[in-house]
Protein backbone atom coordinates (compact mmCIF):
# COMPACT_ATOMS: atom_id res chain seq x y z
CA UNK A 1 0.00 0.00 0.00
CA UNK A 2 1.27 3.21 -0.89
CA UNK A 3 2.12 5.97 1.91
CA UNK A 4 -0.84 8.29 2.78
CA UNK A 5 -3.35 5.66 1.74
CA UNK A 6 -6.77 5.12 3.97
CA UNK A 7 -8.07 2.17 5.48
CA UNK A 8 -9.39 -0.06 3.33
CA UNK A 9 -7.96 1.99 0.35
CA UNK A 10 -7.04 -1.33 -1.71
CA UNK A 11 -10.51 -2.77 -1.27
CA UNK A 12 -12.74 -3.38 -4.79
CA UNK A 13 -14.98 -0.41 -3.57
CA UNK A 14 -11.53 2.10 -2.83
CA UNK A 15 -9.65 1.11 -5.91
CA UNK A 16 -12.85 1.94 -8.14
CA UNK A 17 -13.06 4.95 -6.51
CA UNK A 18 -9.57 5.54 -7.02
CA UNK A 19 -9.67 4.98 -10.50
CA UNK A 20 -12.66 7.30 -11.02
CA UNK A 21 -11.63 10.24 -9.14
CA UNK A 22 -8.07 9.47 -11.11
CA UNK A 23 -10.05 9.78 -14.34
CA UNK A 24 -12.05 12.35 -13.58
CA UNK A 25 -8.39 14.50 -12.37
CA UNK A 26 -7.14 13.77 -15.75
CA UNK A 27 -10.54 15.04 -17.50
CA UNK A 28 -10.21 17.98 -15.78
CA UNK A 29 -7.10 18.46 -16.38
CA UNK A 30 -7.32 17.79 -20.03
CA UNK A 31 -10.28 21.15 -19.56
CA UNK A 32 -7.30 23.39 -17.53
CA UNK A 33 -5.34 22.65 -20.83
CA UNK A 34 -8.31 23.38 -23.04
CA UNK A 35 -8.91 26.72 -21.72
CA UNK A 36 -5.40 27.76 -21.98
CA UNK A 37 -5.04 26.68 -25.68
CA UNK A 38 -8.75 28.57 -26.29
CA UNK A 39 -7.11 31.43 -24.63
CA UNK A 40 -5.10 32.43 -27.71
CA UNK A 41 -1.21 33.26 -27.49
CA UNK A 42 -0.66 34.59 -24.36
CA UNK A 43 2.43 35.08 -22.76
CA UNK A 44 3.90 31.93 -20.98
CA UNK A 45 4.89 34.15 -17.72
CA UNK A 46 0.93 35.57 -17.63
CA UNK A 47 -0.41 31.78 -18.06
CA UNK A 48 1.13 30.64 -15.48
CA UNK A 49 0.25 33.27 -13.37
CA UNK A 50 -3.40 32.29 -13.77
CA UNK A 51 -3.13 29.08 -13.24
CA UNK A 52 -0.80 29.04 -9.89
CA UNK A 53 -2.71 31.84 -8.26
CA UNK A 54 -6.27 30.50 -8.89
CA UNK A 55 -5.37 27.28 -8.24
CA UNK A 56 -4.97 28.23 -4.92
CA UNK A 57 -8.69 28.76 -3.95
CA UNK A 58 -10.18 25.74 -4.37
CA UNK A 59 -7.40 24.01 -2.52
CA UNK A 60 -7.70 26.35 0.18
CA UNK A 61 -11.39 25.73 0.41
CA UNK A 62 -10.99 21.91 0.25
CA UNK A 63 -8.79 22.12 3.10
CA UNK A 64 -11.27 24.57 5.15
CA UNK A 65 -13.19 21.97 4.81
CA UNK A 66 -11.25 18.97 5.92
CA UNK A 67 -9.92 21.38 9.11
CA UNK A 68 -7.07 21.26 7.86
CA UNK A 69 -5.76 24.72 6.88
CA UNK A 70 -4.54 26.17 9.75
CA UNK A 71 -1.37 23.89 9.40
CA UNK A 72 -1.13 23.26 5.85
CA UNK A 73 1.61 26.05 5.46
CA UNK A 74 3.57 25.03 8.48
CA UNK A 75 6.96 23.83 7.34
CA UNK A 76 10.73 23.34 8.52
CA UNK A 77 11.91 23.76 4.84
CA UNK A 78 11.14 26.60 3.00
CA UNK A 79 14.13 27.18 0.54
CA UNK A 80 13.33 23.54 -0.60
CA UNK A 81 9.79 24.24 -1.22
CA UNK A 82 11.14 27.83 -3.19
CA UNK A 83 13.61 25.49 -5.18
CA UNK A 84 11.18 23.11 -5.85
CA UNK A 85 8.52 26.33 -7.03
CA UNK A 86 11.48 27.90 -9.58
CA UNK A 87 12.11 24.91 -11.15
CA UNK A 88 8.16 23.37 -11.50
CA UNK A 89 7.98 27.31 -12.71
CA UNK A 90 10.07 26.71 -15.29
CA UNK A 91 8.80 23.33 -16.57
CA UNK A 92 4.84 24.92 -15.90
CA UNK A 93 6.40 28.23 -18.17
CA UNK A 94 7.65 26.27 -21.58
CA UNK A 95 5.06 23.34 -20.99
CA UNK A 96 1.89 26.08 -21.73
CA UNK A 97 4.14 27.80 -24.17
CA UNK A 98 4.30 24.72 -26.13
CA UNK A 99 0.69 24.32 -25.70
CA UNK A 100 0.04 27.10 -27.54
CA UNK A 101 2.00 26.29 -30.22
CA UNK A 102 1.03 22.80 -30.78
CA UNK A 103 -1.95 20.53 -31.44
CA UNK A 104 -3.91 19.55 -28.09
CA UNK A 105 -3.17 16.07 -28.65
CA UNK A 106 0.69 16.08 -29.89
CA UNK A 107 0.91 18.51 -26.62
CA UNK A 108 -0.27 16.07 -23.91
CA UNK A 109 1.41 13.28 -25.41
CA UNK A 110 4.97 14.51 -25.34
CA UNK A 111 4.65 15.62 -21.72
CA UNK A 112 4.58 11.64 -21.42
CA UNK A 113 8.48 12.26 -21.80
CA UNK A 114 8.44 13.31 -18.08
CA UNK A 115 7.77 9.86 -16.12
CA UNK A 116 10.88 7.84 -18.51
CA UNK A 117 13.18 11.13 -17.88
CA UNK A 118 12.51 10.89 -14.23
CA UNK A 119 13.88 7.20 -14.02
CA UNK A 120 16.90 8.46 -15.86
CA UNK A 121 17.64 11.46 -13.49
CA UNK A 122 16.96 9.10 -10.62
CA UNK A 123 19.79 6.73 -11.45
CA UNK A 124 21.88 10.08 -12.50
CA UNK A 125 21.29 12.66 -9.48
CA UNK A 126 20.41 10.12 -6.86
CA UNK A 127 22.02 7.14 -7.40
CA UNK A 128 19.08 4.60 -7.72
CA UNK A 129 19.84 1.34 -9.50
CA UNK A 130 17.99 0.86 -12.69
CA UNK A 131 17.94 -2.80 -14.35
CA UNK A 132 17.51 -3.57 -17.43
CA UNK A 133 14.16 -3.72 -17.30
CA UNK A 134 13.37 0.17 -17.00
CA UNK A 135 16.34 1.10 -18.93
CA UNK A 136 14.82 -0.90 -21.90
CA UNK A 137 11.55 0.41 -21.33
CA UNK A 138 13.10 4.24 -20.64
CA UNK A 139 14.54 3.57 -24.61
CA UNK A 140 11.89 2.12 -26.22
CA UNK A 141 9.45 5.12 -25.24
CA UNK A 142 11.75 7.39 -26.08
CA UNK A 143 12.05 5.95 -29.23
CA UNK A 144 8.15 6.97 -29.04
CA UNK A 145 8.93 10.33 -28.32
CA UNK A 146 11.49 10.85 -31.41
CA UNK A 147 8.60 9.33 -33.85
CA UNK A 148 5.75 11.96 -32.27
CA UNK A 149 8.67 15.02 -32.66
CA UNK A 150 10.30 13.76 -36.08
CA UNK A 151 8.09 16.06 -38.35
CA UNK A 152 9.23 19.18 -36.77
CA UNK A 153 12.63 17.81 -35.34
CA UNK A 154 13.71 17.31 -39.29
CA UNK A 155 12.95 20.77 -39.96
CA UNK A 156 15.79 21.94 -37.43
CA UNK A 157 18.19 22.19 -40.78
CA UNK A 158 16.69 24.56 -42.51
CA UNK A 159 16.46 27.99 -42.77
CA UNK A 160 12.97 28.24 -41.44
CA UNK A 161 12.99 26.30 -38.26
CA UNK A 162 13.22 29.17 -35.55
CA UNK A 163 10.50 30.59 -37.45
CA UNK A 164 8.23 27.30 -37.37
CA UNK A 165 5.98 28.06 -34.24
CA UNK A 166 5.92 23.69 -34.34
CA UNK A 167 9.29 23.05 -34.16
CA UNK A 168 9.43 25.89 -31.10
CA UNK A 169 6.64 23.97 -29.71
CA UNK A 170 8.28 20.63 -29.53
CA UNK A 171 11.24 22.16 -28.28
CA UNK A 172 9.79 23.26 -25.57
CA UNK A 173 7.67 20.75 -24.65
CA UNK A 174 10.56 18.55 -24.48
CA UNK A 175 12.75 20.77 -22.10
CA UNK A 176 9.36 21.30 -20.04
CA UNK A 177 9.28 17.90 -19.83
CA UNK A 178 13.11 17.28 -18.74
CA UNK A 179 12.61 20.05 -15.82
CA UNK A 180 9.63 18.82 -14.90
CA UNK A 181 11.27 15.54 -13.99
CA UNK A 182 13.74 17.32 -11.89
CA UNK A 183 10.62 19.06 -9.88
CA UNK A 184 9.52 15.63 -9.24
CA UNK A 185 12.90 14.10 -7.72
CA UNK A 186 12.51 17.45 -5.82
CA UNK A 187 8.76 16.19 -4.49
CA UNK A 188 9.76 12.58 -3.50
CA UNK A 189 12.41 14.09 -1.23
CA UNK A 190 9.73 16.79 0.32
CA UNK A 191 7.08 14.23 0.38
CA UNK A 192 9.21 11.91 3.22
CA UNK A 193 8.98 15.00 5.68
CA UNK A 194 5.93 17.59 4.25
CA UNK A 195 2.00 17.14 4.20
CA UNK A 196 0.56 17.12 0.82
CA UNK A 197 -1.40 20.27 1.31
CA UNK A 198 1.80 21.54 2.29
CA UNK A 199 3.76 21.13 -0.82
CA UNK A 200 0.77 21.99 -2.97
CA UNK A 201 0.20 25.73 -1.65
CA UNK A 202 3.62 26.58 -0.70
CA UNK A 203 3.98 25.52 -4.95
CA UNK A 204 1.17 27.61 -6.33
CA UNK A 205 2.09 30.55 -3.81
CA UNK A 206 5.69 30.18 -5.28
CA UNK A 207 4.55 30.02 -8.83
CA UNK A 208 2.21 33.08 -8.61
CA UNK A 209 5.37 35.08 -6.48
CA UNK A 210 7.80 34.36 -9.20
CA UNK A 211 5.53 34.30 -12.38
CA UNK A 212 4.77 38.18 -11.14
CA UNK A 213 8.55 38.89 -12.33
CA UNK A 214 7.73 38.22 -15.91
CA UNK A 215 5.29 41.30 -16.20
CA UNK A 216 7.79 43.86 -17.20
CA UNK A 217 8.69 41.26 -20.25
CA UNK A 218 5.27 41.51 -22.23
CA UNK A 219 2.48 40.39 -20.80
CA UNK A 220 -0.83 41.79 -22.38
CA UNK A 221 -4.15 43.01 -21.60
CA UNK A 222 -6.86 40.09 -22.21
CA UNK A 223 -10.33 40.05 -23.82
CA UNK A 224 -12.99 39.30 -21.08
CA UNK A 225 -13.13 36.36 -22.34
CA UNK A 226 -9.29 35.28 -22.24
CA UNK A 227 -9.50 36.31 -18.88
CA UNK A 228 -12.75 34.21 -17.64
CA UNK A 229 -10.80 30.98 -19.70
CA UNK A 230 -7.40 31.68 -17.40
CA UNK A 231 -9.31 32.09 -14.32
CA UNK A 232 -10.87 29.06 -15.05
CA UNK A 233 -7.92 27.33 -16.25
CA UNK A 234 -6.37 27.84 -12.72
CA UNK A 235 -10.00 27.31 -10.71
CA UNK A 236 -9.39 23.14 -12.95
CA UNK A 237 -5.61 23.22 -11.78
CA UNK A 238 -6.63 23.65 -7.94
CA UNK A 239 -9.66 20.69 -8.94
CA UNK A 240 -7.44 18.80 -9.97
CA UNK A 241 -4.88 18.20 -7.86
CA UNK A 242 -7.47 17.72 -4.95
CA UNK A 243 -9.02 15.00 -7.48
CA UNK A 244 -5.63 13.76 -7.70
CA UNK A 245 -4.56 13.57 -4.73
CA UNK A 246 -8.01 11.45 -3.54
CA UNK A 247 -7.13 8.73 -6.07
CA UNK A 248 -3.94 7.88 -4.70
CA UNK A 249 -5.51 7.84 -1.39
CA UNK A 250 -7.98 5.73 -2.59
CA UNK A 251 -6.14 3.04 -4.32
CA UNK A 252 -2.49 1.96 -4.93
CA UNK A 253 0.16 4.19 -7.02
CA UNK A 254 0.40 1.20 -9.34
CA UNK A 255 -3.18 0.89 -10.11
CA UNK A 256 -4.25 4.56 -10.65
CA UNK A 257 -1.05 6.14 -12.53
CA UNK A 258 -1.92 4.36 -15.64
CA UNK A 259 -5.05 6.17 -15.78
CA UNK A 260 -3.25 9.16 -16.14
CA UNK A 261 -2.68 7.60 -19.95
CA UNK A 262 -6.50 8.56 -20.67
CA UNK A 263 -5.55 11.98 -21.45
CA UNK A 264 -4.02 10.75 -24.64
CA UNK A 265 -8.00 9.61 -25.82
CA UNK A 266 -9.58 13.07 -24.21
CA UNK A 267 -6.92 14.93 -25.50
CA UNK A 268 -7.30 13.48 -29.13
CA UNK A 269 -10.81 14.01 -28.86
CA UNK A 270 -11.24 17.71 -27.71
CA UNK A 271 -8.64 18.74 -29.89
CA UNK A 272 -10.83 17.27 -33.09
CA UNK A 273 -13.56 19.11 -31.96
CA UNK A 274 -13.21 22.12 -30.73
CA UNK A 275 -9.80 23.17 -32.11
CA UNK A 276 -9.87 21.36 -35.28
CA UNK A 277 -6.96 19.30 -34.41
CA UNK A 278 -6.09 16.13 -36.73
CA UNK A 279 -3.97 14.22 -34.70
CA UNK A 280 -1.33 12.60 -37.05
CA UNK A 281 0.05 9.38 -37.29
CA UNK A 282 3.39 9.75 -35.61
CA UNK A 283 1.85 11.19 -32.70
CA UNK A 284 -1.01 8.20 -32.70
CA UNK A 285 2.07 5.45 -32.85
CA UNK A 286 4.78 7.29 -30.93
CA UNK A 287 2.11 8.18 -27.92
CA UNK A 288 0.82 4.28 -28.00
CA UNK A 289 4.91 3.32 -28.25
CA UNK A 290 5.28 5.86 -25.15
CA UNK A 291 1.82 4.72 -23.17
CA UNK A 292 3.35 1.03 -23.39
CA UNK A 293 6.52 2.19 -22.23
CA UNK A 294 5.31 3.68 -19.22
CA UNK A 295 2.90 1.06 -17.59
CA UNK A 296 5.81 -1.13 -18.06
CA UNK A 297 8.04 1.08 -15.68
CA UNK A 298 4.79 1.52 -13.45
CA UNK A 299 4.37 -2.52 -13.25
CA UNK A 300 7.66 -2.47 -12.87
CA UNK A 301 8.37 -0.03 -9.48
CA UNK A 302 5.10 -2.30 -8.33
CA UNK A 303 7.23 -5.47 -8.72
CA UNK A 304 10.18 -4.48 -7.06
CA UNK A 305 7.89 -2.58 -4.26
CA UNK A 306 6.58 -6.07 -3.47
CA UNK A 307 10.10 -7.15 -3.45
CA UNK A 308 11.33 -5.17 -0.91
CA UNK A 309 8.19 -5.56 1.17
CA UNK A 310 8.77 -8.90 1.28
CA UNK A 311 12.23 -8.57 2.07
CA UNK A 312 11.68 -6.29 4.94
CA UNK A 313 8.98 -9.48 6.09
CA UNK A 314 11.62 -11.57 5.83
CA UNK A 315 14.62 -9.89 7.46
CA UNK A 316 11.78 -8.96 10.64
CA UNK A 317 13.16 -10.66 13.99
CA UNK A 318 10.05 -14.01 14.29
CA UNK A 319 8.83 -13.26 17.75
Amino acid sequence: MTSGAEPGATDGHGTLRGIALKIVSVAVFVGMQTCIKAAGDVPAGQIVFFRSFFAIFPIIAFLALRGQLATAFVTKRPFNHVARGVVGVGAMGLGFFALTRLPLPEAITLNYAQPLLVVVFSSVFLGETIRVYRWSAVAVGLIGVLIISWPELTLLNSDEALDDQEVLGVMAALVAAAISAVAMLLVRNLVQTEKTATIVLWFSSTASVLSLLTLPFGWQALAPAQAALLVMAGFCGGLGQILMTSAYRHAEASVVAPFEYTSMILGVVVGYFIFSDVTSLNTLIGGAIVVAAGIFIIWRERQLGLERTRTRKVALPQG
